[in-house]
């Protein structure tokens, strides 16, 4: 798989198929990120998910036992979280909404 079929992969999966499974990515990063901070006790953002996700990528490919799929799932979350980053507003008390 070449660089060009990676990154159309990742945008097809961001903006097709997945998306129309489980909708929009900063709305179902939003959920996951709620779910984790309840999980944790402690905050979590949408943008910190799309970062952990990632790193998950990261420990399969560093297992020894990588698959195209890691590359293209971290290009994706990479968009996502580029997008969330590039449209989070902080708030008076230095809260992301």
């Amino acid at each position: 798989m070449v660089r060009k079929e990676v990154l159309e992969t990742a945008l097809s999966c961001v903006d097709g198929g997945r998306e129309q499974d489980y909708g929009k990515p900063e709305d179902n990063f939003g959920t996951i990120a709620s779910l984790w901070s309840t999980y944790l006790g402690y905050p979590v953002t949408s943008k910190d998910v799309a970062a952990m996700m990632i790193l998950e990528k990261i420990s399969r490919i560093m297992s020894g036992h990588a698959k195209d799929d890691n590359w293209v799932d971290i290009a994706g979350y990479a968009a996502c979280g580029g997008e969330i980053e590039s449209t989070v507003t902080i708030t008076k008390n230095g809260e992301s909404k």
